[in-house]
C-alpha cells in the first residue's frame, strides 16, 4: 500500500509560479509511474502531467505543456510539479496519483491517490 500526500498549493496572482510536491510513503520501492490531475467543482478530474519511475519519460496535457514541468527525486520519495505563468483557469484542486503501469492520461489507470492541494490563481 502507498500513501501520497500533496503540498505546495496556495493563492497566487496571475503570472506567478508554484511548485507542488507529492511525497510517497509505504511500498515506495515499487517502480510507480506518477501523475498529476486537477479538478474543479462539478467537473471531471483531468490529466495534467505524468512521469515514469526513472524520470526519463514524461507526458503533458495541452494546457500544461510549455508551462508545467513534472520531475521526481526517488531518493526523497517525492514527485514535483513546477507550474509557471499561472492563469486563473489553472485554479483547481491538484491531486497526485500512482500506477504500476506506464504513462497514461486515464484516471482509472491509477491505483493510489493523494488528498489534493488547492491552487487558486487570481487575476
Amino acid at each position: 500500500q502507498v500513501r501520497l500526500v500533496e503540498s505546495g498549493g496556495g493563492l497566487v496572482q496571475s503570472g506567478a509560479s508554484l511548485n507542488l510536491s507529492c511525497v510517497a510513503s509505504g511500498r515506495t520501492y515499487s517502480r510507480y509511474t506518477t501523475a498529476w490531475f486537477r479538478q474543479t467543482p462539478g467537473q471531471e478530474r483531468k490529466f495534467v502531467a505524468a512521469v515514469t519511475w526513472t524520470g526519463g519519460g514524461t507526458h503533458y496535457s495541452d494546457s500544461g505543456k510549455g508551462r508545467f514541468t513534472i520531475s521526481r527525486d526517488n531518493a526523497k520519495n517525492t514527485v514535483y510539479l513546477q507550474m509557471n505563468s499561472l492563469k486563473p483557469e489553472d485554479t483547481a484542486v491538484y491531486y497526485c496519483a500512482a500506477s504500476l503501469g506506464g504513462l497514461d492520461v486515464r484516471r482509472e489507470r491509477y491505483t493510489y491517490w493523494g488528498q489534493g492541494t488547492q491552487v487558486t490563481v487570481s487575476s
